[in-house]
Order: C-alpha cells, then structure tokens, then sequence
C-alpha cells in the first residue's frame, strides 16, 4: 500500500485545451478519495493520469515517496477496475481472477490461495467455475474486483465501476466496496459521475470543474459548507435552492418575504448588493410543526405542487428572479449539465404536514443553515473556513461565460 501525491498535474492535448489543469491532492496510505463531476471535468483522466494510461503534461505524480511520471502502467503496482468489467469471456471466474498472478509466472500453489482468499472475501466460492456470459452484472464486478485484490496492489483505482448496474444493485455493490476497502486498508482512488456515490463511499471528496479542483473535503464538509455555487449545486439530491437575496442588517429579504439571519453572517455581507441565497429544502419545514422552542424564520408562500412521500413531502413554490441571478443559474445549470434549476424553491416537509396544492402556507426555515453567495463569482461568502476542508484560491474566481 502507499500514498499517492499529485503535484501540480495537467494535462493538455493538442490543441491545447487543459483537460486538467494545475491539480494537487494529497491522498494518504489506505485512504478512500472520490474524484467526483459532471462529464468531461477531467476527473477519468486524472485518474489515468495516477495509473499510466495518460501521459502528464507537467506536475508531478508521487506513488508512495516514488515519481512515477516515466513509469509504464504495469510498473506502478496499481489495480484498475473499470466500467466495462473488461473480463476474459473464454475464462471461468477463477481464472479470471488468477490471471494477473499466471501473468507474473505465481506458482499454483500460491495462485489457488490467493484466488480463493478474495473469492471467499467477495462471496464468489459458488461461482468459480462459471463463465462471465452466467453472471449478474453484480457479480461480474466482484469477479473484476477479485482480480484486483490478489495482485497485492499498492492501490485500487475504480473507474465508474457501478454505473452499468441497475439502481437496486449499485446500492448493494456501493456497500460491499466499503466493506472491503476498510477489511484491506487499501488506498483507493474512485472516480464516479453519482454524487450519491462520492457522499457515501469516501473519506473525502474532490470535487472537479471543467479541469479546476473546486474543492477537497469530507463528504458533511461538502455538503455543509460547499465553497462555492457550482459544488452546492452539484452536492446534495434535491439539490440546494438558489435565491435573490438582499441584505440590510440582520434581515434578509427573500422573494417571499423577510427572514433573520446571525449577526456574524451579516457582518460578512454588508454591502455586497444583491446575492444569491442558497438553502437546502431540508432546512425549511411546515410551520405548523415546528416546536415552538426552534430558533428560525417564518415566511407564507402560496404551494403550486405538493408530493407526498409517506415519511416525507416535498412542495413547490415559484419566485421571480432578476436578470443577474437567472444568469448565473443558467450557468451554473450548463456546469451541472444540464441539471434543470427552476426558480421554484423546493420545501422539504414532514410527512404529517397538511400542506395542499393552493394552500397560502406558513413556513419555518433554519437560517443558520443558509450560505449566502456572490453573484458575480460564485463565492460563498458566508464559508466556515474551519469546517470546509481544502478550498484552492482558483476556485474562487469569476465564472467565464
């Protein structure tokens, strides 16, 4: 196992377009890190980059204390497992997860332990002697990952391993790669498009941007303090609601109506201007109940859509936007690709609230739980630094376009 350092990397091809550009991450010895984004952000090329497949324009790969940027893929000691399961369909499953060890001439002896070791690990005992054509695409996966276990790899390298699996099974498969990245400790890189992937799996998360690292954090870290609009709409299903915002004081007023928030937020803000208030739909909640003793705001908004869930409702409520804010939500929209970002606000609710299509209803919102960003630039303002993880300077500037 090692630590993998990524100093500096880009990539340019040759029109010079940076498919990556000026990266560093710092992943430790048996450390699990996503590299998450919408489509061509450069997160599969990064991670190319980490195993071979991909020459480096300029920076520095480190694989435990070694530079390996001249390093043939089969030189570098990494297990990839890949989309496509990319298995031998004239082999059984046990040769299939032998045939790295037949490749480096491992004696049968050692071959027949090893094989059944990560086929025990990975409940394949029943299939050995299988075909892949006989597998479920679940079980296809583990035979691809049985093949990286018994190279004895100083890191596994995932690329959207899941994303051919039917929703049910990526569930299942999403913790069965949990469960044995943290049986053998091993260093993990996983590139993957799913945000509910990357928030569920990894210790941390790098969150890419057309080549740029946006932000490195924990996955609540994200979640709970994004650096900026384009990871706060990226992070979280449904996504987190974007509204024209103005600020005087300690009162913010909202398209709705008026709501407090902390005097240290405010201090953050004055005189910035119009802004864009960003607020999770599970920060608001029916106000009817709501125990009268939760600090928070109340607003009333007339309901066009309710949907009930059972434990859960979600309403929707329209708002008009000015020009500046419809602008950079149409921006951020072509980021996310294509991800509709509607002006309605989305209301999480409690599943016993009576909130009804047409209603003119009261709802409460934790303020405490509202960023509050630049328009101009996509800065959250109102960041806890502390509680943020890693934030390059870069991604704090202007939006082109």
């Amino acid at each position: 196992m090692a630590s993998i350092q990524m100093k500096n990397i880009v990539k340019k091809y040759g029109d010079g377009f940076p498919a990556v550009n000026d990266v560093s991450i710092d992943i430790a010895d048996g450390e699990f890190v996503i590299l998450v984004g919408p489509s061509g952000c450069g997160k599969s090329t990064l991670l190319r980059m980490i195993v071979g497949l991909e020459d480096i324009t300029s920076g520095d790969m480190v694989i435990g204390e070694k530079r390996v940027n001249d390093l043939a893929p089969r030189d570098r000691n990494l297990a990839m497992v890949f989309q496509n399961y990319a298995l031998y369909p004239h082999l059984s499953v046990y040769e299939n997860i032998a045939f790295p060890l037949r490749l480096a001439g491992a004696k049968d002896e050692e071959v027949d332990a090893k094989v059944r070791e990560a086929s025990k690990t990975l409940e394949l005992d029943e299939h050995l002697e299988r075909k892949p054509a006989n597998l479920s695409g679940g079980q296809r996966q583990r035979v691809a990952m049985g093949r990286a276990i018994v190279r004895d790899a100083d890191a596994f390298l995932f690329d959207e391993p899941l994303s051919n699996l039917d929703a049910k099974l990526r569930g299942q498969m999403r913790s069965e790669i949990a469960r044995l990245q943290k049986k053998l400790g091993i260093t993990t890189v996983y590139v993957t498009h799913d945000q509910t992937e990357a928030m569920t799996l990894g210790d941390r998360v790098a969150v890419l941007k057309r080549g740029l690292l946006q932000q490195l954090a924990s996955p609540r870290e994200l979640y709970g303090n994004p650096c900026n609009l384009f990871v706060a709409g990226f992070i979280g299903s449904p996504p987190m609601n974007f509204l024209p915002a103005e600020v005087d004081g300690t009162t913010v007023t909202l398209p709705f109506g008026s709501v407090q928030i902390s005097a240290e937020k405010a201090e953050r803000v004055a005189g910035k201007g119009l802004l864009i208030a960003g607020i999770r739909p599970e920060a608001f909640e029916d106000a009817s109940v709501v125990d009268s003793g939760r600090e928070g705001s109340t607003f009333r908004a007339t309901v066009e859509v309710v949907e009930w869930l059972g434990n859960e409702a979600y309403a929707y409520i329209p708002f008009e936007a000015p020009p500046e804010v419809q602008q950079q939500l149409q921006q951020l929209e072509r980021d996310l690709d294509g991800e509709s970002l509607r002006t309605q606000l989305v209301v999480g609710l409690d599943g016993s609230s009576r909130i009804a299509e047409g209603d003119e209803a009261e709802i409460w919102v934790d303020t405490s739980k509202m960023h509050l960003f630049d328009p101009s630039t996509g800065e959250n303002l109102t960041i806890d630094h502390d509680h943020a993880g890693e934030v390059p300077v870069r991604a704090l500037e202007p939006t082109p376009g």
